[in-house]
């Protein structure tokens, strides 16, 4: 079901990597880092039952996705295998020298519960905005890479990071398809101060709009053009960029796509998507993108490279103003940048993620947020 995945990010590597922790005790300036799905377990007792039971297997545990929110962050740990205790994630940034980093179930273990329709099931994706709420996309089907089951309906939650309480449930299986492939999120606020939530459905080539004031969504299909170049639909990379004027809008493409898109935000807010996409132009290659700073730059690679650009949306599309930002290794792949505010700069997350779809990780896939 997920064999875009591997398209996406199967390249083969090697394993053994590691990052030293340098930084001073407790500074969060260094590297955290991690193997496998290492928890902070409520006690000895639960992590028995569930190793025992084969809800915890740590090979299988691996983060893609994020956010981070003052000494936290947010992880997004997708069910792709059996063996996750827990979907998403918080783990702290101040660093230990030589540590290793341990997850806590967030925001709490029973919201991890695979099943129950009330918890989480398969997260995907994570967007913190400005009002310091997280936004989590979760597909409801677990097992993705193994055997697919379709647990629950797909939804988006939202979590008060101030607070840690879920504040906000929307139901997507109105908008969603069986056939869907939900895979990326972002939130906004309309100027009118309305909260609307945009998720990339890859396989029906569309983005789903959902006015989470009013309690309404609908999907915006988009142009055949989007899918130049595709033999099929495998990824629909979202993102949302916001410029100096206060108006903001989406950039998307297909990982096989051979041109970006974009569309004003206030388009799909007012349902008049029509006719509105503008094409950006060609990609050099193809592009994985991993996030922007909430403002108007656009991190990203190319296909199979570990290497980081950044564009800046204020400056003219073309790849002479793509800035080299971070030198990757030959060892690991970001799947995500994401903004740390604290410490006013960027975050890397990386791992050895082929190595983990080809099930060569031995006791887990290594993992480590960076400072940019």
């Amino acid at each position: 079901m997920l064999t875009y995945l591997a398209v996406a990010l199967a390249v083969a590597a090697p394993l053994g990597w590691a990052h030293d922790c340098s930084a001073p005790t407790g500074s969060g300036k260094g590297p955290t880092q991690w193997t496998g799905g290492a928890f902070d377990w409520p006690c000895a007792t639960t992590k028995s039952m569930f190793k025992n039971g084969g809800r915890y297997i740590p090979k299988n545990v691996i983060a893609t996705r994020g956010a981070i929110f003052k000494d936290d962050a947010i992880v997004a740990l997708p069910r792709y295998k059996p063996g996750v205790p827990a979907t998403l994630a918080k783990v702290s940034l101040k660093c230990k020298s030589g540590s290793q980093a341990l997850l806590s179930a967030f925001p709490c273990w029973s919201l991890q519960e695979e099943g129950s329709c009330n918890a989480l099931q398969n997260v995907v994706d994570t967007f913190l905005d400005p009002q310091d709420v997280l936004w989590v996309l979760d597909t409801g089907v677990v097992n993705v890479l193994d055997e697919p089951v379709r647990k629950c309906p797909p939804k988006v939650v939202a979590i008060n990071m101030k607070t840690g309480k879920l504040v906000k449930t929307v139901d997507l299986s109105g908008l969603a398809t069986p056939a869907s492939r939900l895979q990326y999120l972002a939130a906004d606020y309309s100027l009118d101060g309305r909260v609307f939530v945009y998720v990339s459905d890859a396989a029906t080539r569309s983005i789903l709009v959902y006015d989470v004031t009013s309690g309404r969504g609908y999907r915006v299909v988009l142009p055949k053009a989007v899918t130049l170049g595709c033999s099929r639909r495998d990824v629909l990379y979202l993102a949302l960029l916001r410029r100096p004027d206060g108006t903001s809008c989406l950039v998307f493409t297909y990982l096989c796509g051979s041109r970006i898109f974009s569309i004003k935000t206030e388009y799909l807010q007012n349902g008049s998507a029509a006719g509105k996409v503008h094409d950006l132009g060609p990609k050099p290659k193809k592009m994985v993108l991993l996030g922007t700073d909430n403002g108007s730059a656009l991190f990203f690679r190319y296909e199979g490279q570990s290497d980081v650009y950044r564009w800046d949306a204020t400056t003219c599309y073309s790849p002479a103003n793509f800035q080299p930002v971070w030198k990757g290794n030959d060892c690991s792949l970001p799947t995500a940048v994401i903004p740390d505010y604290k410490r006013g700069r960027m975050r890397v997350l990386e791992s050895n993620f082929p190595d983990f779809i080809q099930g060569t990780v031995g006791c887990g896939a290594n993992q480590a947020l960076s400072l940019m």
